[in-house]
């Protein structure tokens, strides 16, 4: 299955359910209290971060995508700080704000990034179910996918009203369901219990054969569309009617905190199938997000950048020779990360010591190295005629194999000047013998405040020479 990013600018996703605040108190731990068997934490950072469906929300935004909130909160100061923090990133909230209630509130206190306790804060909502419903319905016909985020607080209340709404406006809509009856998500286009979650319906299962046959009963009993099941560190199972299994084994690298990696996959699901995405692929940038996300502190977004280059890595694309547009979104990633972009050009027709001790000369001036090359009739206009001697796509895959190079793109005009100003490189390199005011493009890359170097080169070391002494033979 080939993956590739969908375009979250196109997408509009809105998201039900329960929303609450988690707050999170850091300090510094260094002695037990005299009063009892506890750390005495000193708190010098209190933190604020949207949780349930708001983080579903936020994660949706964090994409890129037009993320709209419907939830149910107190009136108070929990509310405002998460109204606050989600519109600006983004999100459109429309909150039913309840008098004499507090707004869920999940408060952890950490220490040295661990957590030594959770309190909540909260109660059932009293939900005013029917004007939330029609709240919904007026806001349907912005969105391309319902979201229902159901942590079983008491926002949601009428699951088959407002299912029965996106589906006679043909919108898909994904759940994410709790407690132990799922007959409240009757025909909706997709579930995604975890493990636990589902075995809670079906019962226990021994093997993969018996979550499958189990899964597919569901699917008939409740007229599901699809049942994603996350299972851990056994990563996924998406099963599908008239479909064989899809098992997408988990990416994580290193797993931090489990917090909010529901949210993350019911997120990336959405938005992605909001971007126009097949089912399959969907699900395996929510297996890659997944990945991501459990390797941080906490609930966390993730953003484009970050799944787009795990993507690349997926596809093997991360480095290479790649177009001018993958360029330009690997540059932006770069950029996300806090890379330093170098950038070089030439047109590197046989290949020699000289040129290799450059490249990795260069690479040494920041962390990512951009070889753009002349095209083959560039390269005949400035060399003259019988060259090159190797066309381009052998030119860029010889470059694309050594260590030192990240990125190869080719131009077509004599000049890598407009190369340089879609790039916008952080450092120019040219090997020779130039002032930085010979060096071409330096006043294209000078003038938005980067870097020009000039590097030497290894003597006894030309193309031209090279390609003489050949026909002199």
């Amino acid at each position: 299955m080939k993956l590739t990013m969908p375009h979250y600018d196109k997408a509009a996703v809105l998201v039900v359910g329960d929303v609450m605040l988690d707050r999170y108190w850091h300090g510094g731990t260094s002695r037990i209290s005299p009063e009892a068997p506890v750390p005495v934490v000193r708190v010098d950072q209190i933190e604020d971060r949207p949780g349930g469906a708001a983080n579903v929300a936020l994660n949706i935004a964090a994409l890129g995508a037009k993320a709209v909130l419907v939830g149910v909160t107190g009136e108070d100061e929990a509310a405002e700080s998460l109204a606050d923090s989600l519109r600006g990133a983004g999100v459109a909230t429309h909150f039913q704000r309840i008098e004499n209630q507090p707004t869920i509130v999940k408060l952890r206190v950490m220490s040295r990034h661990q957590q030594l306790l959770r309190m909540d804060f909260e109660e059932p909502f009293q939900t005013d179910a029917e004007a939330l419903t029609r709240q919904v319905e007026q806001l349907l016909d912005q969105v391309k996918v319902l979201v229902l985020s159901d942590y079983g607080k008491g926002a949601l209340q009428n699951h088959q009203a407002l299912i029965k709404a996106a589906r006679e406006r043909g919108i898909p809509v994904l759940a994410d369901p709790k407690g132990k009856d799922f007959s409240i998500y009757r025909g909706a286009s997709l579930i995604t219990p975890n493990l636990s979650e589902f075995e809670l319906i079906v019962g226990r299962c021994e093997d993969e054969a018996e979550l499958v046959s189990r899964g597919a009963r569901l699917m008939r009993e409740l007229d599901l569309g699809a049942l994603l099941v996350t299972r851990g560190e056994h990563g996924m199972t998406l099963l599908r009617p008239d479909h064989a299994p899809l098992h997408l084994p988990a990416r994580a690298r290193e797993v931090f905190d489990v917090t909010g990696a529901g949210d993350t996959v019911i997120s990336t699901l959405a938005a992605s199938i909001a971007a126009g995405e097949e089912l399959p692929q969907a699900v395996a940038l929510a297996n890659l997000a997944a990945g991501i996300v459990v390797g941080k502190l906490g609930t966390a977004a993730i953003s484009t950048p970050e799944l787009r280059r795990a993507v690349q890595r997926e596809e093997g694309s991360e480095r290479g020779v790649l177009s001018l547009e993958q360029l330009l979104l690997a540059t932006e990633d770069a950029r996300a990360h806090g890379e330093k972009i170098v950038f070089t050009n030439g047109c590197f027709d046989i290949l020699h010591a000289g040129h290799v001790t450059y490249l990795e000369q260069a690479r040494a001036q920041g962390d990512r190295l951009i070889v753009a090359i002349n095209d083959d009739a560039s390269v005949s206009r400035l060399k003259g005629p019988g060259r090159p001697i190797n066309a381009v796509d052998r030119r860029m895959a010889v470059l694309a194999g050594l260590g030192a190079v990240d990125w190869v793109v080719s131009f077509s005009e004599d000049t890598p000047e407009r190369l340089l100003k879609q790039v916008q490189p952080d450092v120019l390199v040219k090997g020779g013998d130039y002032g930085i005011d010979q060096v071409v493009g330096s006043d294209i890359v000078l003038a938005y405040g980067g870097e020009v170097r000039v590097l030497g080169l290894v003597e006894n070391s030309s193309t031209t020479a090279i390609v003489e002494k050949i026909r002199s033979r």
